[in-house]
Order: C-alpha cells, then sequence, then structure tokens
C-alpha cells in the first residue's frame, strides 16, 4: 500500500503515470534487496583469520569475539592479551603477563578451535619470559604479541626472538609511525612511548634476524601507514597487518602494491567491521582477497605446522 499512495501522489502532482512510478518503486526495491544479498554472499564466501586480535584488555568476555566470528564468517581468531597500561600493574612484571595469558588460556579451552592464544611478556624480565614462553607453548599457544615496554630491536629481545625463531612462530609487536596526530610527530621527538617500536626498528631487527617472521602491528591504528610500508618493503620477514579503526581509503591497495600480496594480513584488533570492509572495498582481485583475508597468515602459521585446515 505504501508504494501504491506515493504513486497515486505522484500521479496527482502531474508527473508519470502512477504503474510506471510503482514499477521504479519496485525496482529500487529490489535492487536494495539484492545490494544486501551480494554483500552477505560476498561476505561468506572468504575464509578469513583475524591475525590481530584481543580478549580482556576492556573486560570484554570471549563471548563477544565469538559472535564477530559467525556474523563475520571468521574461520580462527588468534587472540592475546598483551600488558599495557590498563591491564594488571601496568608495568608489565612477571605476574601480569602470567595474569595476561591465563586469561587467554581460559577462552582458548572454552572455544577449542575458534580462538587461539599469542602469548605475551616483557623482556625486562627475559628468565620469567623464557620460562613463560615454555609455559604457553606446552598449552598450546601460537605466537608473540608484545606491547612497547621495549623496542623490538632493543638487545634483551634477542634471546626471545631467537626462541621463537625455534619454535617457527611469528612475533606480533605493536607499531607506531605516528607523523602527525594530534600535532605531534613522534618520528621526531621521543617524549611520548619513547620505547614503541618504530618502522626502523623493524627494518633493523629483521636485517639481524633474517630468517625470524614479523609481525608490524595495525597499519589502520593510526600510523602514517604510506611511510611504514616504504619503510618496510625490503625486508620481506616483515608483514603488515591491516586492523585498527582509521580507515583511509586505499590502505590495502598501497600495501599490496608496495609489499606485495603476500606480506599482507587480514587483523582487527577488535575493529570488526572496519577490517573485513577494508578488504572487501579494496580494488583487489579475488585471489588477493583470499591471500590477504586467510591464505598469507596460514602459510607463516605452515611453517611450524600450526595452521588451519
Amino acid at each position: 500500500m505504501k508504494g501504491t499512495a506515493a504513486s497515486v501522489g505522484f500521479f496527482l502532482s502531474g508527473g508519470f503515470p502512477a504503474i510506471m512510478a510503482n514499477s521504479a518503486e519496485r525496482k529500487k526495491e529490489e535492487e536494495v534487496r539484492k545490494t544486501r544479498y551480494d554483500l552477505l554472499a560476498e561476505l561468506k564466501k572468504y575464509k578469513k583469520i583475524d591475525s590481530h586480535v584481543h580478549i580482556g584488555l576492556s573486560k570484554e568476555p570471549p563471548e563477544d569475539n565469538i559472535e564477530f566470528c559467525e556474523r563475520l564468517y571468521i574461520d580462527r581468531m588468534f587472540v592475546s592479551r598483551p600488558v599495557t597500561t590498563g591491564t594488571g600493574s601496568g608495568k608489565g612484571t612477571p605476574a601480569d603477563f602470567r595474569e595476561s595469558n591465563d586469561i587467554i588460556l581460559s577462552a582458548m579451552r572454552k572455544y577449542p578451535g575458534k580462538l587461539t592464544g599469542m602469548f605475551t611478556l616483557n623482556v625486562e624480565h627475559q628468565k620469567e619470559s623464557l620460562e613463560e614462553i615454555k609455559r604457553c607453548v606446552d598449552n598450546n599457544m601460537i605466537g608473540l604479541k608484545v606491547y612497547y615496554q621495549v623496542k623490538i630491536n632493543d638487545p634483551r629481545f634477542y634471546p626471545i626472538i631467537e626462541k621463537i625463531i625455534d619454535l617457527k612462530m611469528i612475533i606480533l609487536m605493536h607499531a607506531e609511525a605516528t607523523l602527525g596526530i594530534a600535532g605531534y610527530r613522534m618520528k621526531y621527538d621521543k617524549k611520548i612511548k619513547p620505547n614503541a617500536s618504530r618502522p626502523e626498528d623493524f627494518a633493523d631487527i629483521a636485517k639481524r634476524y633474517p630468517e625470524a617472521m614479523f609481525q608490524y602491528a595495525h597499519l589502520g591504528g593510526g600510523p602514517d601507514w604510506e611511510y611504514a610500508c616504504k619503510i618496510l618493503k625490503e625486508f620481506p620477514n616483515v608483514s603488515v597487518d591491516i586492523s585498527g579503526s582509521n580507515n583511509a581509503e586505499g590502505i590495502v591497495d598501497f600495501a599490496v602494491r608496495e609489499l606485495g600480496e603476500n606480506r599482507v594480513l587480514f587483523g582487527t584488533d577488535n575493529m570488526f567491521f572496519q577490517g573485513v570492509g577494508k578488504v572487501l572495498s579494496s580494488t583487489l582481485t579475488e585471489s588477493q582477497k583470499k591471500k590477504v583475508f586467510f591464505e598469507n597468515y596460514n602459510a607463516i602459521l605452515k611453517k611450524g605446522n600450526y595452521h588451519v585446515h
């Protein structure tokens, strides 16, 4: 009836015949339905691994993650709870990172096959960090996620990196290339977050350990992503993930163009819709989208026989 009322009003105003308006409205509604259906089909056809996602940073339960797995057809999430100023004592003590890892282990046990844990630590406590790696690996955690207590190329990281190399796992490090946010130019002023790792730090450690696998975090988290990609271009053992809440047009396309289609990883950093949308709205080919969503990270996992089937 709504369509009929609209068409009658159009006819009385001297417009096209009512039947033409009614037909046009039906066609428009059909196009809307088709668009919605096609978007859902597009979403469902890609397997997905979220390579950068958290549990417990804001006290959210793992059920939140599972809900997004189901809504966005994410096959597996690699979850972590890095020690930040808002977790534990905020200082990254051994008690802090053990507590974080216990939260992830609990989520893994609750949702096996959907949530795989990445352990966290603080290499300021090197002995305890190495002990924690063993404990977490023995409990089926895969990969390391670290924050900015210590730069990725600090010598204190060397024994940790060498252990992760032996395990054939990836190291996901919080990263910054904040050249202009809120007027703050981090590259030239080290007063804020002095130990946050910049693209140059990743390049330095990648050169020292070419056999290691590094993940530069959240291109979409607010850094100068063009600058980061250009710095990392010559270091094939560094992949980048696209996670974060910033959705600059072309971010995924630029990363693939600069780094190659095998070094860009799907991740959300809990910005789930934005993470999926960046890939779906890119101009990548079908094959490239499949790589970013699933195949690239799974290829890394295969090196240690940890891959998703």
